[in-house]
């Protein structure tokens, strides 16, 4: 490739040779792809950009330059040549494709987010209890098989004084209790120790509750007799619906001390 600078003297022409261009595109190419985020420019050569002296032709900063020294028509043979490509900068905001960019990271997002959150679904259902609630907003009563408790066919194996575990309000063990007339009583008392969380059994010979762990007692309607148990078993009313024992929550006054409930 010849350039000849007219606007200086006639005689003087600069030459390029097209191995330095091919050595100009690799340098270039690889410069781009080390630097995705950033941009090169290389300034078009016009005659009157290019000026003589003693150092040779040269372009804008931004642009290519070419130095060469010696015999004008044989610089680039004889002594080579030097090229420099300056790697220009601009601001985030103005790269063209920022928002293919952004575009693209939000399509990785919900690549990984989305099976991410399937396969986690099942695990947070573990932590739900399984009972379901009923027509009133209660909780069937479970029995030790996880089965409704039908109240007729529960009195025919349970006689009066009986008080026996099933599954209550938050899959917490409650003590339905059967009374004297053989009928179920309205209410439910919580097997969960007051004091450390135990779960307190019945003991029909005292007629009482005693805990194993630390010897808290509780009456036969679940009022604390004895420590270390600050307080007495919780309550739940235990309705019959379409049959069913169902449990609600016992928001009222505990009529075995007159206050008002400690659990709700």
């Amino acid at each position: 490739m010849w350039l000849c600078n007219n606007t200086s003297s006639p005689s003087t022409i600069h030459f390029i040779h097209p191995s330095s261009l091919f050595i100009l595109f690799i340098h270039f190419t690889s410069l781009l792809l080390s630097t995705p985020m950033a941009a090169f420019t290389l300034s078009p050569t016009t005659p009157t950009q290019l000026r003589s002296g003693n150092n040779g032709p040269f372009l804008p900063a931004q642009g290519l330059m070419a130095k060469s020294a010696g015999k004008p028509q044989l610089a680039g043979r004889e002594r080579g040549m030097k090229v420099t490509c300056q790697a220009a900068s601009i601001p985030a905001d103005r790269v063209p494709d920022m928002e293919k960019r952004k575009l693209m990271n939000l399509l990785l997002l919900g690549a990984i987010g989305l099976p991410t959150t399937g396969m986690l679904l099942p695990y947070t259902y573990f932590f739900v209890p399984p009972g379901s609630g009923g027509g009133g907003g209660g909780t069937p009563a479970k029995d030790a098989l996880g089965n409704d408790i039908v109240a007729t066919e529960w009195l025919k194996t349970h006689g009066p004084g009986d008080r026996t575990l099933s599954q209550g309000l938050k899959g917490d063990p409650t003590y339905l209790v059967v009374e004297n007339d053989r009928t179920l009583a309205t209410y439910g008392i919580n097997a969960v120790c007051t004091h450390l969380g135990c779960v307190v059994p019945w003991n029909k010979a005292e007629n009482k509750f005693m805990c194993p762990c630390h010897g808290s007692q509780y009456n036969n309607q679940g009022k604390v007799v004895r420590g270390p148990a600050p307080l007495s078993l919780a309550l739940a009313h235990a309705d019959i619906d379409d049959g069913r024992v169902v449990f609600v929550p016992w928001v009222e006054t505990d009529f075995r001390t007159g206050e008002a409930p400690w659990w709700s």
